[in-house]
């Protein structure tokens, strides 16, 4: 006992040496804490325990935080609050936990600890508080009602205060103060709504009434000037498209001929603007609009086809000639790299790897690059290339600055490894990019799948991954823990672990995830997944 009561008084020190630093504690009051916080940890972790003890502590912890918060505004001193006040209330919130844990029936020390999350802005905690107490607690509709108020309220989350009430419902499916309370909630969200609307809708008519206003002032004022008549034809392109982004287009010619339509009343701004002013200036502008539309046009089915005949009269050489020229006239299309990749693909041409690399220089990093080009790349160049040359160039693709391509290339990488060397080269690929971020979750989920085709499992490895892309993805993907706690379930596992499993899953996960995390754990506890 008194070595972690040592432990506990030794995580202390670094918040307290930082309150006496910048003068929000005096050094005799550091000492008095101290002593206090000496005598209450050994109270929590005697054999008999108290929850008068432990309200005590809670109590206490909350009086410093008062004081420090006095003192700050005293002082206006308002810095290192991550290392002052957070370590406080975690505590605080971690005896909170122990003293519910113990004495579950307990409501006025559940809704203590909400308050308290509350008062301290622990939004996220609050939730975890919520979820816990209605684990224990779910046949009383008060709480069911009071966490969806809170998620709803205090949150700003209508789509978890929505998934409280329902599941509220599935235990009082007869309760009327679950469903009026879920009513008004979804009233609630359609005047939100409602109201969101209505002021996207008045800035809309501002923006456009400022417009309009703007640009018949600069042609009243500057109608010999051609900026104006280029900047007012700028504008009738760029009319539309806020209604685009309000309200997706059907379909991609629906979008194309949108764009057409407003090209062209651009194009009747210019030629109204040169009917008062034949000007050098005018023109240019005019020409220049034409050009920089025209450049961002890339017919890929005329490519094809060109290519196409090319290939059809044997003119390999002419084919890689054109298809080379239009990744340099259109760099920023996908389409075009694509389809040239896959021209010289075809041709058995060797100029493949060094085509890809471009590709990987010019194409916009959002776009995701590896499922149009790389992937063609790749399975290419291991079925036509030595398995040497296969790997340099998915090394070269790992080296990539853009994250969607180099988390594709590492699962290729890993399935083309344990495809021509085995379990063995497998692991070697994993150990040898297991520290080198950014990862997909189906990075590590192929490595444990490959574990597990292994005659003799290793259920130490598929530990190992699993910590791994918990690392990564554990505070927002809840199936990676649920799948987890299946594999210790399961013949190779240890059915023991899944609690602790369980408890740190409830600890990592944040915002909804808490949610969906329970009550697929319930599920699978009944059996039914």
């Amino acid at each position: 006992m008194a070595e972690i009561v040592q432990q506990r008084l030794e995580d202390r020190i670094p918040g307290l040496e930082q309150l006496e630093r910048v003068g929000l504690f005096t050094k005799k009051e550091v000492r008095l804490v101290i002593k206090k916080s000496t005598a209450l940890e050994y109270k929590l972790h005697r054999p008999m325990l108290r929850k008068e003890d432990f309200i005590t502590y809670i109590e206490y912890e909350i009086g410093v935080l008062e004081l420090i918060k006095k003192r700050r505004l005293r002082i206006g001193y308002n810095f290192k609050k991550d290392e002052i006040e957070f370590p406080i209330m975690s505590r605080i919130s971690s005896v909170f936990r122990r003293a519910t844990a113990k004495w579950k029936d307990d409501l006025q020390l559940w809704l203590s600890h909400v308050a308290f999350c509350k008062k301290w802005n622990m939004k996220t905690q609050v939730s975890k508080v919520f979820l816990s107490l209605l684990a224990i607690h779910p046949d009383k509709p008060a709480l069911w009602i009071m966490a969806a108020k809170c998620e709803m309220e205090d949150r700003n989350s209508s789509e978890s205060a929505r998934h409280l009430f329902l599941r509220a419902l599935r235990f009082h499916p007869k309760n009327k103060k679950v469903y009026l309370e879920y009513f008004r909630m979804e009233l609630m969200h359609a005047e939100k709504l409602r109201r969101q609307q209505k002021e996207l809708e008045q800035a809309e008519m501002a923006m456009v009434s400022a417009s309009v206003i703007m640009c018949s002032s600069l042609q009243n004022k500057y109608a010999n000037d051609p900026l104006t008549w280029d900047y007012m034809a700028k504008c009738e392109l760029e009319a539309g498209l806020g209604a685009e982004m309000g309200a997706e287009l059907q379909s991609t010619k629906e979008k194309a001929s949108d764009t057409v339509r407003r090209e062209e009343r651009s194009c009747l701004v210019y030629e109204e603007g040169l009917k008062s002013l034949q000007t050098e200036a005018m023109w240019t502008c005019y020409a220049t609009f034409c050009w920089n539309r025209f450049k961002r046009k890339t017919n890929v089915t005329e490519l094809k086809e060109k290519v196409k005949v090319l290939q059809s009269t044997g003119d390999a050489d002419g084919a890689t000639r054109v298809a080379v020229a239009a990744t340099k006239r259109f760099s920023q299309s996908v389409e075009t790299w694509s389809c040239s990749l896959q021209t010289l693909m075809e041709l058995g041409s060797a100029n493949v790897d060094e085509l890809f690399q471009e590709a990987l220089k010019h194409v916009n990093p959002k776009v995701t690059l590896l499922t149009s080009i790389g992937s063609g790349a790749l399975e290419w160049s291991a079925s036509t290339q030595s398995p040497e040359e296969t790997e340099a160039l998915f090394k070269r693709g790992l080296a990539s600055t853009v994250p969607a391509v180099s988390m594709e290339v590492k699962k290729k990488y890993l399935d083309w490894s344990y495809t021509t060397g085995g379990y063995k080269k497998a692991r070697q690929t994993f150990r040898s990019l297991h520290e080198h971020r950014p990862f997909s979750k189906e990075f590590f989920l192929r490595m444990i799948q490959i574990e597990k085709e292994q005659d003799s499992l290793k259920m130490s490895n598929i530990r190992d991954y699993y910590e791994r892309a918990l690392r990564e993805f554990g505070s927002s993907d809840e199936d990676l823990w649920l799948d987890y706690i299946k594999e210790e379930r399961g013949p190779h596992g240890q059915a023991e672990n899944s609690g602790s499993i369980h408890w740190r899953a409830m600890k990592s996960l944040e915002g909804e995830c808490v949610e969906r995390f329970v009550t697929k754990y319930t599920l699978l506890q009944t059996g039914h997944i």
